[in-house]
């Protein structure tokens, strides 16, 4: 039995101790809290063709930067290699590997067919000189390369952390450009990592809050096209969208699919009272949840479809509350210091993100679903509108600094409050949405 460190996405740094009985895989156990990162090792996959000789060093790379950017691993460098995997059913040297205290590797091959692209891919421990499971492969078009290679770090992080990855999945997004008084703003769609951006609407009007359907076909947003907010549903595929009707001097706002697909809750405002109601997509029947004097706004469904958590001022100032999915009465759940918005319930149902102003700074922060073990991730100027990762462990976000000239970048965060990275965009942004994971 040995130790390896690593910082697992479970709210605390933790000592993972890998047990290496005979015959069997590798195990993690959780044992203490510790801080270092698991050692691997991911060589440029192996062109079965000439065609896929690039391809196959770029298919490595992108492996290799999903892991090591979720905080759990440490890609130890090519430079250190002893040996070289130069055929994909060649035997692995162990010994060689060992020395450099990789304990996972990682190798692949890469065969080009015209516009068809195979990748096969095999995930190795190092110090039980066996295979961990048995190999893989994925095929797609030459276009679709970097999702191939989401899929495979994906299938390499469930086999050795035993959850689910979050690689193959895109954010939508509000793209921001120009000064700070004249931001243009539209709607972007991009990968989990920020390549591959496309953009969904122009700048002619602004745009809010988007929020992904629970099969990522389908994108919610508030739009002031018309003068006043109004939430749109667009068929990302397609790129065409609709209008989600509601009665002349109103305004709706803040919406978010249930887990089926089939309703909508959203704010809507009207004779200065702020209250959130449900829609059937399908038929626009509306039904209301909340009647009080006070502002109610951005719901979000629990991952049963049973509550729904949101903001209210109803005490006095911004705090969370939760309900049940068909209305009635609320229970509050925060109950720190400063002000409290924009919950999102996380997708495993145990945690729910949120935004939290105190003492001039800005948080994103988790609670249980009952309010207990508040923990605040970040502090910034302003920090807001968290969104979870398809597996629950990270937690993109809106950072903005300071300032006539203060820009809004997009960040991720793990639940421990570790592994803080920027998301590269081409101009600013804000408002994430994460998708589920591609199908």
């Amino acid at each position: 039995m040995m130790k390896f460190l690593v910082s697992l996405f479970l709210g605390l740094s933790l000592m993972v101790t890998v047990a290496h009985a005979q015959n069997q895989p590798l195990r993690i156990e959780i044992t203490e809290g510790v801080i270092e990162p698991l050692p691997f090792a991911v060589p440029n996959f192996v062109p079965d063709s000439g065609a896929a000789s690039e391809l196959a060093d770029d298919l490595a790379r992108v492996v290799a930067a999903d892991l090591s950017g979720t905080g759990l691993f440490r890609e130890i460098p090519a430079s250190a290699y002893i040996s070289q995997v130069t055929g994909f059913d060649d035997p692995i040297k162990f010994a060689d590997w060992k020395a450099i205290n990789a304990q996972a590797l990682v190798t692949g091959a890469v065969n080009v067919s015209g516009n068809r692209v195979t990748v096969r891919f095999r995930v190795w421990d190092v110090f039980s000189d066996k295979e961990m499971e048995p190999g893989m492969q994925f095929s797609g078009t030459r276009d679709g390369w970097r999702r191939m290679a989401h899929k495979v770090a994906d299938a390499v992080y469930s086999r050795i952390t035993g959850e689910g990855g979050y690689f193959d999945s895109r954010v939508v997004y509000v793209s921001e450009s120009g000064p700070k008084n004249q931001r243009r703003k539209r709607l972007a769609i991009m990968d989990y990592d920020g390549h591959n951006v496309q953009y969904l609407t122009d700048s002619s009007a602004i745009v809010l809050a988007p929020r992904f359907s629970p099969t990522g076909d389908r994108v919610l947003y508030t739009s002031y096209e018309s003068g006043f907010p109004r939430i749109h549903v667009l068929d990302v595929g397609q790129v065409q969208r609709r209008v989600l009707e509601s009665a002349e001097g109103t305004m709706s706002f803040a919406p978010r699919f249930s887990p089926d697909g089939q309703t909508v809750v959203y704010s809507l405002s009207q004779g200065g009272n702020t209250d959130l109601y449900t829609m059937n997509i399908a038929s626009g029947q509306a039904q209301r949840l909340t009647s009080t004097p006070s502002i109610e706004t951005a719901p979000s469904y629990s991952p049963d479809g049973q509550q729904i958590v949101f903001e209210s001022d109803r005490s006095g100032t911004p705090q969370l509350y939760v309900m049940s999915a068909s209305g009635g009465e609320a229970k509050r759940i925060s109950f720190g210091q400063g002000r409290y918005g924009t919950p999102v319930w996380s997708p495993r149902g145990d945690l729910i993100a949120f935004t939290k102003q105190n003492k001039g700074r800005f948080h994103i922060g988790v609670m249980r679903t009952d309010g207990s073990e508040e923990r605040l991730l970040t502090a910034s100027f302003l920090d807001e509108g968290p969104s979870w990762s398809p597996n629950g462990r990270v937690i993109m976000f809106t950072r903005e600094t300071r300032g006539e000239n203060g820009r809004s970048s997009l960040y991720t965060v793990d639940i421990s409050g570790r592994n803080l990275r920027p998301v590269r965009t081409p101009d600013g942004g804000s408002d994430p949405a994460w998708s589920p994971l591609q199908k």
